[in-house]
C-alpha cells in the first residue's frame, strides 16, 4: 500500500484494525524501524475538511504533552513533511504513533470500568482547560445543539410520508411532551457564565480509551476527530446513554431496557472526580440533566432519520431507525424514573 510507505522507513507490513465505523484503520510495521504506526484513511463524506482534524489533534497534543497522567501519541509526518498525505484519488491519510503495551475494550464489564472511562474523559477535558477554544475548528458544527436537532425533527414531520408519520405517532408525541429539555438547553446556551464551554471529546466510550496491558489503567483517550468546544452535558450524558443502559440502542427487547444504578452512579462519580473543581455550581446542581439531554437528543435524531427515509444512519431492516428511537425513548423514561426516585 502506497500510503503506508509515506509514514515509515522500509517495507511496510499492514494489519487491518477492526472496530472503527468511520475510517479505514490499519496498524503498520516497518522492517527498517521499531516504531509502528496507526494509519487511517479519513472518511471525507463525514469530515469535509479533514485538515481541521489534524489541526485540532496537534493543538490538543501540544497542550497535554509533558503533563502527568495523560499521554497522547503524536502524529507522524509524511515524507512530504506534512502531517497528512493525499493519494492519487484524493483520499486523505494520516498516521499516529502506535502505543505499545496497550489495548482497547469494547464495553465495560462492571461499574469500575465505567467509572474508569468517565474519569479518563473528564481528566482529558480538565487537562485542556488552558486551551483557547477559538483555536479549535468545529469539525462537525452544532453537533450537540439540541435546539437544532429539535427543529430538524419538527421539519421532518412536515415533509414525512403518511405511513412514516403513522408508525412514528407514539414516539413523536412523547418527544414533543419533553420539549422542556430543549428549553433547559436554551437556558444553558443563554448563560455562558454559568455553563462553560470546554474542550470535549464528543465520542465517549470505553473503546475510545487506550488501556495499559499490565495495570489495565487508562493511558489516554483516542479517536480525537470530534474534539471540539462543548457543554457540560455532552461527554457525561453520552456515557450515561451508552454505558448505564442494560442493552444497546439496537435492541428491540423492550422489557429489558433499564438503567443500571451501579453503572450510572459510577459514571457520574468518575466524571465529577476527574473534573475536580472545574464544574460550576449550576453544572453540579444539574448534573443529572446530562443523561436526559443526550438520550432525548438521540431519540430525536433516530426518529428524524426515520421520517426522512433513513438518509443518515445505516439500517439493516426498514423499521430500524424507528425502533432505535423507541429504544431511546424507553431508556429516557427509565432514566426519568431513576432520577426522580434517587433525588427524593
Amino acid at each position: 500500500m502506497e500510503a503506508a510507505r509515506q509514514f515509515g522507513k522500509g517495507r511496510p507490513e499492514i494489519q487491518v484494525l477492526k472496530g472503527g465505523l468511520i475510517h479505514h484503520t490499519y496498524k503498520v510495521s516497518y522492517d527498517e524501524q521499531e516504531e509502528q504506526v496507526v494509519l487511517q484513511c479519513i472518511n471525507q463524506t463525514m469530515f469535509h475538511h479533514p485538515e481541521d482534524i489534524i489541526h485540532n489533534y496537534q493543538l490538543v497534543y501540544e497542550a497535554v504533552h509533558g503533563k502527568e497522567g495523560i499521554t497522547i501519541p503524536p502524529i507522524i509526518p509524511a515524507r512530504n513533511g506534512k502531517l497528512y498525505w493525499l493519494d492519487a484519488d484524493g483520499q486523505f491519510w494520516r498516521a499516529i504513533r502506535f502505543v505499545s503495551n496497550s489495548y482497547t475494550a469494547l464495553v465495560p464489564q462492571d461499574a469500575a470500568a465505567a467509572r474508569l472511562t468517565a474519569n479518563c474523559f473528564a481528566n482529558f477535558t480538565s487537562a485542556l482547560a488552558s486551551v483557547e477554544l477559538n483555536q479549535l475548528r468545529p469539525v462537525i458544527p452544532r453537533f450537540h445543539d439540541l435546539a437544532m436537532r429539535y427543529d430538524q425533527f419538527e421539519k421532518a414531520i412536515l415533509t414525512a410520508s403518511q405511513n412514516r408519520l403513522l408508525t412514528g405517532t407514539h414516539v413523536i408525541a412523547e418527544l414533543r411532551q419533553r420539549h422542556h429539555l430543549v428549553e433547559f438547553y436554551n437556558e444553558i446556551v443563554r448563560r455562558p457564565d454559568l455553563y462553560w464551554q470546554r474542550v470535549m471529546h464528543h465520542d465517549c466510550k470505553l473503546s475510545n480509551i487506550l488501556l495499559d496491558v499490565n495495570t489495565h489503567q487508562a493511558i489516554c483517550p483516542v479517536d480525537l476527530d470530534t474534539v471540539m468546544p462543548g457543554l457540560y452535558f455532552s461527554d457525561l450524558g453520552d456515557m450515561i446513554r451508552s454505558m448505564a443502559c442494560s442493552v444497546d440502542e439496537n435492541s428491540t427487547d423492550w422489557e429489558a431496557i433499564a438503567i443500571r444504578p451501579d453503572f450510572y452512579e459510577a459514571i457520574v462519580e468518575g466524571y465529577r472526580c476527574g473534573m475536580g473543581d472545574q464544574l460550576t455550581s449550576e453544572e453540579k446542581e444539574n448534573i443529572h440533566q446530562a443523561g436526559l439531554i443526550m438520550v432525548y437528543m438521540q431519540s430525536l435524531r433516530f426518529i428524524t432519520d426515520h421520517l426522512n427515509n433513513d438518509v443518515y444512519y445505516q439500517i439493516s431492516y426498514p423499521e430500524q431507525n424507528l425502533n432505535r428511537a423507541l429504544n431511546q425513548l424507553l431508556l429516557l423514561e427509565k432514566l426519568e424514573e431513576y432520577i426522580s426516585v434517587t433525588s427524593n
